[in-house]
């Protein structure tokens, strides 16, 4: 916890409130030219609206679609992200006994649906150049890290300075997992029993796309870029 910083809650009232408590978490890269906020939409997105004002950074999407199980689609064997980058869990896919045609299938169905949402909220605004930069990566939550990994490996691609992954409130072991695969981790609420990622928010509604659309367009004009 930063110094002067508001004591770390048992619950956050919602996302806006969690982001906010977040930019505090992250002063250290506040008012920097080098820095830039990706949120993963859509539950991300309000928690990085709030972060990017607090640290007056631009603020982008980073599009990440899980890959389910066929007839379980609540179960995912991994995800995609911007950029191509696809992440796959071995062990469900040995479990449920997942051939590559299907792996396949489900991957290029997602593509499709990633590269929808990408123009749904971004528009015709090019890719953001990473290359160099300080990018800090925001969701409302960790509880497997499946999306995030995605997230992680397609920024990196991408050559920056700094990944830091960002989130109120995560899993113990996912956190210790993920930590190793970025520069610094930063998730000031960890329950020892999680559960889930709306189990720590007194209001967990789901975000819209147009509220998506409406706060990245709020935050250009706010934040630039």
């Amino acid at each position: 916890m930063q110094a002067g910083q508001n004591p770390i809650p048992s619950r956050f009232r919602d996302r806006a409130d969690a982001g906010r408590y977040l930019g505090e978490a992250l002063s250290e890269y506040a008012r920097r030219d080098d820095v830039v906020v990706l949120a993963l939409p859509r539950g991300g997105v309000p928690v990085g609206f709030e972060v990017a004002r607090a640290l007056e950074a631009p603020l982008d999407v980073f599009v990440v679609r899980k890959l389910g199980v066929p007839g379980h689609e609540e179960l995912a064997f991994g995800a995609v992200a911007s950029g191509g980058a696809r992440i796959l869990n071995r062990d469900v896919i040995r479990h449920i006994g997942l051939s590559s045609d299907v792996i396949d299938a489900v991957s290029e169905r997602e593509r499709a649906e990633l590269a929808r949402r990408e123009r749904l909220y971004r528009g015709d605004r090019p890719d953001r150049r990473l290359a160099g930069k300080t990018v800090i990566v925001v969701d409302d939550g960790l509880a497997t890290g499946a999306s995030m990994r995605a997230a992680i490996a397609a920024v990196r691609a991408q050559s920056p300075a700094r990944i830091v992954v960002a989130v109120p409130t995560a899993a113990l072991d996912t956190c210790a997992a993920l930590s190793a695969e970025v520069d610094e981790l930063v998730s000031p609420l960890r329950p020892a029993n999680f559960y889930a990622v709306s189990l720590w928010y007194d209001s967990f509604e789901q975000v819209s796309d147009d509220v998506v659309r409406r706060l990245l367009e709020k935050a250009k004009g706010e934040l630039g870029e």
